[in-house]
């Protein structure tokens, strides 16, 4: 399989490649040239089998020409290994016909483990075939650079820098990134918000002088490889509850559009999705895109669901480019537009967008609401990201009969000011965070400057 830009200035290559590039060289992001297919009855015959056993016949068609079908195995095996629930992503039934798709059983209380638990083994397997050394440059909202670190804190290959807004991420969050103290692990508080260090990590990769000769590699959802991890769970969810001899609809809650273009792309291979359901807080520039084709820049809100307080969503190029047909200088000139100011899509664009998504924005209020209703009729704990997902799914569903699945993105105890404020009891710390309050810490905080931030990585690499 060969994968393309969506700008196509850079030349198609291999898993492998766009796996240690991240971006393409011409700013555009990978995606594969043909997706696979699967038919019905495929899809009906891994009813039975175990979520690693699924994330193999999902996943092999995207790296079987890079690695070996034996060790794609143990590397599914072992990135799941550390997940503390046996079925992975297991649901939580909330209502009739509701479910809540639990995706923070990782190590990193978050669903972006899905993804990054195995980023890391691809990396390492690929990097050590090669005798290469990679660095890699993140930004995070919140959870990305902890699981990131969690998944190459241990590879002899590759040196790891995280972007995160300076006081804009939970004390949780933070401390599951600068309490890994590693000599490969450096964390760094930019003074400024989630796109400002999104951009400098594109300016890095737009210009890698600073690295002295050595290479530039993404963990962020631009890389390809995230992406494919979390198409996964959109098929393991729906068999459970019946698919694919019967449709279901999801319910994401997104602000860089990555995980939601996963389902995308689930349905695009075969499976019977019914809606897909955008879910924002007040940054809700995907909302606004969707419901009324305003793709404008609007000034970014400090909220109680921080990982989702983004306004440029990278991975909406990758719908973008299949909206106009996969016509890339019709792309790059949106691009460019939106880039100098606001923009709007053409008619066929969004009419392609409007027909694959559905949509819907919530307020802070709202959202503690929502924790504080749930956990009544119920008893159970929703952090922010997921009652705003939960809210979008209710005001959005359709067709009742049809199964809506809200993803459950992170774990409550991540927020303590959303629980708190919703009247809530804040959760204990899974066992192997207990101490997380005690440890030592280590980060930088640095200036909103592009060239401070390169002189540290420059430094120390």
């Amino acid at each position: 399989m060969k994968y393309v830009s969506t700008r196509s200035q850079a030349p198609a290559l291999g898993f492998g490649d766009v796996l240690l590039a991240g971006l393409a060289s011409d700013g555009g992001l990978y995606v594969p040239e043909k997706l696979p297919t699967f038919s019905q009855e495929e899809i009906a015959s891994w009813a039975s089998l175990s979520y690693q056993e699924l994330a193999f016949k999902v996943m092999w068609p995207f790296v079987e020409d890079d690695v070996p079908e034996g060790e794609f195995k143990r590397m599914i095996d072992e990135a799941y290994a550390g997940f503390n629930h046996s079925a992975v992503a297991p649901m939580v039934q909330t209502d009739n016909n509701e479910w809540v798709l639990e995706l923070f059983r990782g190590p990193t209380l978050a669903f972006k483990d899905f993804a990054l638990q195995l980023l890391g083994r691809l990396m390492d397997y690929i990097l050590s075939q090669r005798g290469e050394k990679l660095v890699i440059m993140g930004a995070t909202s919140g959870d990305t650079g902890s699981a990131a670190i969690e998944g190459c804190r241990h590879s002899e290959h590759l040196d790891i820098f995280i972007l995160h807004p300076y006081q804009r991420v939970s004390e949780v969050q933070r401390r599951q990134m600068t309490t890994v103290i590693d000599d490969n692990v450096f964390n760094i508080a930019v003074k400024g918000n989630f796109d400002d260090c999104q951009s400098m990590i594109k300016a890095s990769f737009a210009d890698q002088g600073f690295l002295k000769g050595a290479k530039l590699g993404a963990v962020n959802s631009i890389n390809w490889a995230r992406i494919m991890a979390q198409i996964v769970y959109y098929f393991s969810s729906a068999l459970a509850v019946g698919g694919p001899h019967r449709k279901v609809s999801f319910s994401v809650p997104t602000g860089n559009f990555g995980d939601i273009f996963a389902g995308y792309l689930a349905k695009q291979m075969g499976l019977p999705i019914d809606q897909l359901v955008v879910a924002t807080n007040q940054n809700d520039i995907l909302h606004r895109t969707i419901a009324t084709n305003d793709m404008s820049r609007q000034s970014l809100n400090v909220t109680l669901s921080p990982s989702m307080d983004i306004m440029v969503s990278s991975n909406f190029e990758r719908l973008l480019f299949d909206a106009h047909g996969r016509d890339s200088a019709a792309l790059a000139d949106l691009m460019a537009r939106f880039n100098a100011g606001d923009v709007t899509l053409n008619d066929e664009a969004w009419s392609f967008v409007k027909e694959n998504f559905d949509s819907y924005k919530v307020d802070d209020t709202r959202t503690c609401e929502v924790i504080s209703e749930v956990f009544q009729s119920t008893q159970y704990l929703l952090d922010p990201h997921t009652a705003i997902g939960l809210e979008a799914a209710r005001q959005c569903w359709k067709d009742k009969s049809v199964p809506m699945i809200t993803l459950a993105t992170a774990h409550p105890v991540k927020f303590p000011e959303a629980v708190e404020k919703a009247g809530c009891d804040l959760p204990s710390l899974p066992e192997h965070m207990k101490d997380l309050f005690e440890r030592d810490e280590a980060y930088e905080v640095i200036d909103n400057d592009l060239s401070a931030v390169q002189g540290f990585v420059a430094d120390r690499i």
